[in-house]
């Protein structure tokens, strides 16, 4: 079993510019990184250099962002996640595969892989000293983070709501396409702190924020533990297989994609011993991904 981080992929050239260097073929390798990667993984952690820039930025108040920065926020995403936490509800065992469980609970089908996190609260040591958190105030913000596709607290979209049920497809397609819904296929939910199992996880158990084939029963799955994280008191995280990769991924195919029909810097790739026929094959997989999760 593999399930890759995808860290820096889908990167815009913020940083390279700093750095002084202009990685004009970033679309090239991320397409090509990432469809060799969806067929070797049974899933992918992805995350935007964009959104990492905006949390440290933002929510941590950091001025001078550093690739050390960086890292912290994806430590931090990723330690809330792989954390212990219990087996089952008021057991006192942890969970012994923990990787085993984040597949069954999230990755249904193998043709959609791509997994995203999010984290609430994520703040400054020094705004943490002046801080305190509900559940109930946590789990809301943290729902419509993923129903509005928002990477963090701060400018979520609190105008965008699920579907209505009964709407017809083609209602719902227009509807998610006007509001930005992010659909979703499968979330976990991972809690961590005081009072955790006095949490009310009812808001992410509604059928209108998954998709029709699979019964909200089995596509939300929540793991707790009374141990805090990183000195919160309450922290909570969720990991999603949604449509929220759709948008950067596809503007990403499609630069990629103009670039390769005026065969800019191919020779490039064709000189250590890459074929026209690799792209092709790159584009037929992402597209495909993208097709997939655009029909949800």
């Amino acid at each position: 079993m593999e399930i890759w981080p995808a860290f820096m992929l889908l990167s815009k050239t913020r940083f390279w510019k700093q750095l002084g260097i202009w990685v004009i073929v970033q679309n090239y390798n991320s397409i090509l990184t990432l469809s060799h990667l969806y067929r070797s993984s049974d899933a992918l952690l992805v995350h935007e250099n964009d959104a990492l820039h905006k949390i440290c930025a933002k929510l941590m108040n950091i001025k001078q962002i550093s690739f050390s920065d960086i890292n912290q926020v994806l430590a931090h995403q990723l330690g809330s996640v792989f954390q212990p936490t219990y087996s089952v509800e008021s057991s006192c065992h942890y969970r012994r595969n923990p990787l085993g469980d984040l597949m069954e609970n999230l990755v249904p089908h193998p043709e959609f892989k791509m997994l995203g996190i999010r984290n609430i609260p994520q703040m400054s040591e020094n705004s943490l000293a002046y801080s305190t958190f509900t559940w109930a105030g946590l789990l809301k913000h943290l729902r419509q983070m993923l129903i509005s596709n928002s990477k963090m607290e701060e400018g979520i979209d609190w105008q965008v709501r699920p579907p209505l049920p009964g709407l017809p497809t083609l209602g719902k397609a227009s509807l998610n396409r006007g509001l930005h819904f992010n659909m979703s296929i499968a979330n976990l939910v991972i809690l961590r702190g005081k009072d955790v199992h006095s949490a009310d996880l009812g808001g992410f158990k509604d059928s209108a924020l998954y998709t029709s084939w699979l019964e909200p029963i089995n596509a939300f799955n929540a793991w707790k533990t009374h141990r805090a994280f990183s000195k919160y008191e309450k922290a909570a995280a969720l990991v999603s297989n949604s449509q929220f990769l759709l948008k950067p991924l596809d503007t990403i195919v499609g630069k990629a994609w103009n670039m390769f029909a005026s065969k800019a810097y191919i020779h490039q790739y064709t000189k250590f011993g890459m074929e026209e026929e690799d792209f092709l094959d790159s584009f037929t997989l992402l597209e495909q991904v993208v097709a997939s999760y655009c029909n949800l």
